[in-house]
């Protein structure tokens, strides 16, 4: 008696782990432009020269090349949507303070690592990219990504090319999958226990192991390419027939690596050879 309840017990947990855990599988085929092309990490950057990370300068050269790319939103305090990674302006700016917390025209004054390229608006990279290679859109998690995720799609529902929208913030992917059903989402996750995160033992579990998929239903996993090997993400691969994205990838060995379990690779920091 005691071991049928043991054993039924572990048939639930298991069913409420596989309910978390279970992507959209139903939508590979429109993730085979992102197949075909890899994508560059915040453009096709170098921070020495002028072309730094998410600049108009880095997506140009992105496009001349024939590369997808990957790029970051967020908004500023009065609203704007820029494309910027990270929550402090310091490593690329300068300035030790947090983007959201900045006006549109307070970041005018500044420039992208050495270069004389500024922090861009959503519109001008849409502009510039005008659908010539595809797009992943990653909403930052930083300030308020429920409006972030609002203010994306508002631009989006007008541009012609093709794209995907991703998030660490399980809630930004969820308002995509209510909102814009139609357009393909993906998670994006990665160990979050190697990870410099402020975040409690339970959310840093759950959100490693993508068991707040229920919430997104992702089309796609984004996973750190280096972290593959976690047991949970091992396993989704291999019970579900689910797209997965590396990023981000850095070396052609890492490359040789990454595209025996991933689909489409986000790389930078090289060139890697030509895809077939």
């Amino acid at each position: 008696m005691i071991f049928a309840i043991i054993g039924g017990a572990i048939l639930l947990l298991f069913a409420l782990y596989l309910f978390c855990v279970w992507p959209n599988t139903g939508r590979r085929e429109q993730m085979k432009p992102f197949e075909a092309q890899y994508c560059a990490h915040r453009g096709l950057h170098d921070n020495k020269t002028d072309a730094p990370e998410n600049s108009i300068n880095a997506f140009r050269k992105a496009v001349e090349n024939g590369y997808g790319i990957e790029l970051d939103v967020q908004l500023t305090s009065d609203k704007k949507l820029v494309v910027f990674h990270d929550g402090s302006l310091e490593r690329m700016c300068g300035v030790d303070k947090m983007l959201y917390k900045c006006g549109y025209e307070e970041l005018q004054k500044l420039h992208l690592a050495d270069s004389d390229s500024k922090i861009p608006l959503f519109s001008e990279v849409l502009e510039t990219v005008a659908g010539k290679v595809p797009l992943i859109v990653e909403v930052k998690s930083e300030g308020d990504p429920i409006a972030t995720s609002k203010a994306a799609a508002e631009m989006l529902d007008n541009y012609k090319g093709i794209f995907c929208v991703e998030s660490f913030h399980a809630g930004a992917v969820r308002w995509f999958r209510k909102n814009r059903p139609q357009w393909i989402r993906g998670q994006l996750s990665l160990d979050y226990f190697k990870w410099k995160s402020k975040a409690n033992w339970l959310t840093k579990l759950l959100a490693s192991d993508l068991m707040f998929n229920f919430l997104s239903r992702p089309d796609f996993i984004a996973y750190d390419h280096r972290q593959a090997y976690r047991p949970s993400y091992r396993f989704i691969r291999r019970a579900f027939p689910v797209e997965n994205v590396a990023w981000t990838v850095q070396s052609q060995e890492q490359l040789e690596k990454a595209k025996k379990i991933f689909q489409c690779i986000i790389f930078d920091s090289f060139i890697p050879d030509e895809k077939n």
